[in-house]
């Protein structure tokens, strides 16, 4: 018997499917850790949508250490040693387990929130992240050892198992685990299979250990000296870096852009992962579903398109959605493409994963620690989506007169839409007519010139067609979101009036006029739910103790007497800086006349220390821009503001969102936590001036029925039912279902 006849079975001793398995179960825990570390910590950190962005681009260092090691552990000679090391690697991180906040960073601290949240991410799940993380290069570099060339399905076919198990793993923790299983419990389950996977890696390591290295032939090594003898590897390796890097930072931009308006939840955050990895399932398929050609025809549409649309806020979700994501799907799908045409041989995969996981960290870090402190806005997605356009194939389209009519007609269209918008009432109409124009228009635009060009100056139009009626003066941004100042002139207040703006919602406004300096204006005024229920307490007792969570611009404080005392607990210091400073606003310095107090951090943890029985009224009015910060709206959140009031105290929550229907689970979670409670939905009067009172949905409860008997005979206040919605739970929370109610009232064909 000849040596070809043996080895071909030396070989078969290890089982593709073998190494498929491995790398779908590793990418699992990798991907299903993500949402569940995140959501560990979101409570701690006051439910901004800037968690999930710090958090994925912790996760994408932690995978280039991962993707490191793997490359490093190439030069530790034998397939067995390199086992060897990679299982002790494996067990000692598991030494962190199971998955936990752990104490000895203490409280974060709302001054560096950034540091305290990636402190708490590599305490918590750094060194099992990375280790999982160098599963998928590594099972491949083994894979490239044993198999020649052209013979299976070749290595790169494991990156794509790769991602679909992490796509399994993302789209399965929203839709199963989290609606099933407590965070505890997710914890548990997470290093059981941890412990399993150990199992299979050594396996897998034993087995490829055991068979024979194929020689790389001829041709090949041929390939790979003129590759090194070509003096030009770093222009390839920093384009594989910028292909990757685009995609990783539009993933957190679109996220960030979702987020802000509506929740911040592993719902929402997972959609724009999940499509990312499915571009890299599709790019790296032997036969992509998407050719290269159809991706680029419509990344040219949805690109411009978003471009379009991006400016208007308040257009409907749906379309908002479908737009954003369309663009940021194909965009990445075009980038992922460009990688596989200039993918290396498999010898030198581990060098091209490194790089593509480099380009992930530089995309990532440029949204989560460098667009903040550059931009005083959130400008890194509408520049990344427009530069994106370059990494189309390049050309300048000379010859094709007709594709620069076709870009004409774009701008012409942007150019005419504020005439429409003055024409026509509906400037949602103008908005989707211009959309439909200028789609079409993209479809027929090639290369990265035209493209470019046209997405600029969609951009710069759209914002002017769609920029705000009113002055803005001056804008902030912190880790828990962007700040701005603006002013508008009204004549019914006397003039200006200033008004602050937190992402996409007014968050109060302040006339300059004396007469109307501390007049409480939009959600705070006289008429409205808020307004009453102070004007009931205070003919009721000669002194209030008051506790608000969210400053905003302060306007709280009108209501403050000499005898009263408020408190603020706040968890941005930036906010406080604003709402203090005369040149904005003047509500808390001018118009309170009783002692004001700050205390700056999450309301769960910083009420906690509040004695039981202080309040008199607590008002809860913590959204960031529209965003819905869960963890304060759940029954034992409700069942600790309760503790906190007095026993004839009031807790009023004021619930009005665009996007979402608060109202029904927060009338549930009332009543889960024993607590009496009175809705009104306010409308504001059809001939108030404009910011003088404003339309809100606000329910206020009480530890008994006795304590809202000021409001029982009030027609304006209707009895609570909390039947018609779940209560949210510490461990459970629907934000799916409060985001389909209010599309309902919207779309009434809905079931």
């Amino acid at each position: 018997m000849t040596l070809p006849d043996i080895l071909p079975k030396a070989e078969r001793t290890v089982a593709p499917a073998l190494f498929g398995l491995t790398v779908f179960a590793s990418a699992t825990l990798v991907f299903m850790v993500q949402p569940m570390a995140a959501k560990l910590l979101l409570p701690l950190m006051g439910g901004a949508p800037a968690v999930w962005n710090t958090s994925m681009a912790f996760f994408q260092g932690a995978l280039l250490v991962g993707y490191a090691y793997a490359h490093l552990l190439q030069r530790a000679g034998t397939v067995r040693r390199q086992a060897m090391i990679h299982g002790s690697a494996l067990l000692i991180a598991a030494l962190v387990l199971p998955l936990r906040v752990h104490e000895l960073l203490g409280p974060p601290t709302s001054d560096h929130p950034a540091l305290w949240l990636l402190a708490a991410l590599a305490l918590m799940v750094g060194a099992p992240f990375a280790v999982l993380s160098a599963t998928a290069p590594l099972a491949q570099a083994w894979h490239a050892r044993i198999y020649r060339e052209g013979e299976g399905r070749g290595p790169y076919v494991l990156y794509a198992a790769s991602n679909l198990g992490s796509l399994i793993a993302l789209l399965a923790y929203p839709l199963v685990v989290e609606p099933t299983l407590a965070v505890q419990a997710q914890t548990f389950v997470w290093s059981l299979a941890y412990g399993g996977f150990v199992v299979l890696m050594a396996s897998l390591g034993l087995l490829v250990a055991r068979a024979p290295a194929v020689e790389i032939s001829p041709p090949h090594a041929a390939a790979l000296l003129e590759t090194a003898l070509s003096g030009r590897p770093w222009p390839r390796r920093l384009i594989w870096i910028a292909l990757a890097a685009i995609p990783s930072s539009l993933m957190l931009g679109v996220t960030t852009h979702i987020t802000t308006d509506v929740a911040s939840a592993p719902f929402i955050w997972v959609v724009p992962l999940a499509l990312y990895l499915l571009t890299f399932i599709i790019a790296f398929q032997d036969r992509p579903a998407i050719s290269t050609e159809t991706a680029l025809m419509f990344q040219a549409a949805a690109v411009v398109a978003c471009a379009v649309i991006m400016p208007f806020h308040t257009t409907n979700l749906a379309i908002q959605l479908g737009v954003h994501l369309a663009a940021f799907f194909f965009t990445a799908l075009v980038c992922h493409q460009a990688l596989v045409a200039r993918r290396p041989p498999p010898a030198q995969l581990t060098e091209f994963y490194l790089c593509l996981s480099v380009g992930g960290v530089v995309g990532g870090a440029f949204n989560a620690f460098v667009a903040p402190v550059i931009f005083t806005n959130v400008w890194e997605y509408p520049l990344v989506l427009a530069l994106s356009c370059l990494a189309r194939p390049w050309a300048w389209e000379t010859g094709a007169a007709w594709r620069w009519g076709l870009f004409a007609v774009c701008v012409v269209a942007v150019v005419a839409a504020p005439v429409l918008a003055g024409l026509y009432a509906q400037s949602e109409a103008v908005v989707r007519i211009l959309l439909g124009v200028v789609t079409v228009s993209a479809f027929l635009l090639r290369g990265s010139t035209l493209l470019f060009l046209a997405t600029v100056s969609m951009l710069l139009m759209s914002a002017q067609m769609a920029g705000d009626r009113v002055d803005v003066r001056q804008s902030w941004r912190s880790f828990f979101g962007v700040a701005r100042q603006s002013v508008m002139p009204v004549q019914a207040l006397g003039g200006t009036v200033h008004m602050l703006a937190h992402g996409t919602t007014l968050h109060g406004a302040q006339a300059r006029a004396p007469e109307h300096r501390c007049r409480p204006l939009v959600y705070y005024a006289p008429e409205t739910p808020i307004g009453q229920v102070f004007a009931a307490k205070r003919a009721e007792k000669a002194s209030l103790t008051i506790g608000a969570v969210g400053l905003g611009t302060g306007t709280v404080a009108t209501y403050v007497r000499a005898e009263d005392q408020l408190t603020f607990f706040e968890i941005d210091p930036l906010m406080v800086r604003i709402a203090n400073d005369p040149d904005y606003f003047t509500y808390t310095t001018e118009c309170a006349k009783g002692p004001i107090d700050y205390v700056i951090g999450d309301a769960r943890l910083t009420l906690e220390d509040q004695p039981e029985g202080r309040f008199d009224l607590l008002l809860l009015d913590a959204f960031s821009s529209d965003a819905v910060p869960a963890h304060l709206l759940t029954v034992e959140a409700v069942e600790m503001y309760l503790a906190k009031l007095k026993p004839d105290g009031v807790l009023v929550m004021h619930l009005s969102n665009r996007n979402l229907d608060l109202v029904s689970p927060a009338m549930a979670v009332a009543a889960a936590a024993g607590g009496a409670a009175l809705l009104q939905r306010h409308a504001a009067a059809y001939d108030s001036p404009v910011l003088w009172e404003s339309a809100e949905d606000v329910l206020i409860v009480a530890q008994t029925p006795d304590a809202l008997r000021l409001y029982e005979n009030d027609v304006r206040w209707e009895a609570a039912d909390g039947s018609l919605a779940a209560p949210w739970t510490d461990a459970y929370t629907n934000l799916p279902g409060a985001l389909y109610a209010r599309m309902r009232e919207t779309w009434t064909w809905l079931p």
